[in-house]
């Protein structure tokens, strides 16, 4: 009996685990079977030129990079807004703050990250976007570091409630064993604690990047949606998901627009499965120690 359900509870699993490879892998085959077309006519080297300009009287262009840089560089301002904040704060809520400091802290985190995109880019427009431009003397806030700012505004609770999670599941007689050996608390904390939770403290690290990364809505409103190739941060820039937001609902079936934005799609997957590896590989290496 033991081993039919056995068998019964393996085919479940390895059901559920080929189910999510085959979707992966079907969605994979259509965003190409629409973007294949664009191969042949206009040719892929124009998805690397450095302008999208995908209306013209004159000649349509789809380069892709000031897209994918405006990704990047939103990920990256984002990422090192949201560490400092995440992890400290995880920290603080797991080993320092008191019982009532938990009890208010943790539903107000928990109702941070249930708040829709769209509130956010809102708060953004009418409130963080002016603050921006006044504060830098910037001709309008509508800016690539606005839009940094309320990524990690949304991905912090992620980052807490993950980090959190890795440095209580510490076993604590490694925090007992260095308070007996001398180490005070905050030597305990940084050089026992977390050191041990690293793997769990990145693994939030990484899911945060993806929530930013695939963000929609709050980039869309506030980053100013110039399709310009820079790594300036007070600078407007075009993110690939707002892109796509904002086009594909009118661009015709078919067309060669409609087929730049599902390469845009693909590149956006491509980027998301890379950030996947690292991920993977990094753990693997402290998993490993």
């Amino acid at each position: 009996m033991n081993t039919w359900r056995d068998k019964a509870i393996y085919t479940i699993l390895v059901g559920a685990a080929s189910t999510s490879i085959l979707i992966v892998l079907l969605i994979f085959f259509f965003l190409g079977k629409e973007a294949l077309p664009f191969v042949k006519e206009p040719g892929f080297s124009d998805l690397l030129q450095t302008r999208w300009i995908p209306v013209s009287f004159n000649r349509e262009v789809f380069g892709l990079l000031p897209l994918i840089s405006g990704s990047i560089l939103i990920t990256l301002l984002a990422t090192i807004l949201m560490i400092p904040f995440g992890v400290l704060g995880a920290i603080y809520i797991a080993e320092i703050a008191t019982t009532t400091e938990k009890r208010f802290l943790k539903p107000f985190i928990e109702i941070l990250a249930g708040i829709p995109s769209v509130v956010i880019g809102f708060f953004g427009l009418v409130v963080l976007s002016p603050i921006i431009k006044n504060l830098f003397g910037l001709s309008t806030g509508l800016s690539a570091i606005t839009g940094a700012l309320l990524l990690a505004l949304m991905a912090i609770p992620t980052v807490i409630t993950v980090s959190e999670d890795a440095i209580q599941s510490v076993p604590l007689s490694y925090k007992e064993a260095s308070l007996a050996l001398g180490a005070n608390r905050l030597q305990t904390i940084f050089r026992i604690i977390v050191p041990a939770a690293l793997p769990g403290i990145i693994a939030a690290v990484m899911l945060g990047m993806g929530r930013v990364i695939g963000e929609t809505m709050a980039v869309l409103m506030v980053t100013g949606n110039a399709a310009k190739l820079t790594l300036n941060p007070f600078s407007s820039v075009r993110t690939m998901t707002a892109t796509i937001a904002a086009e594909m609902g009118e661009v015709a079936f078919g067309s060669t627009h409609y087929q730049a934005l599902f390469w845009v799609g693909i590149f956006l997957l491509i980027m998301t499965f890379l950030l996947n590896l690292i991920a993977q590989q990094v753990l693997r290496k402290y998993q490993m120690r």
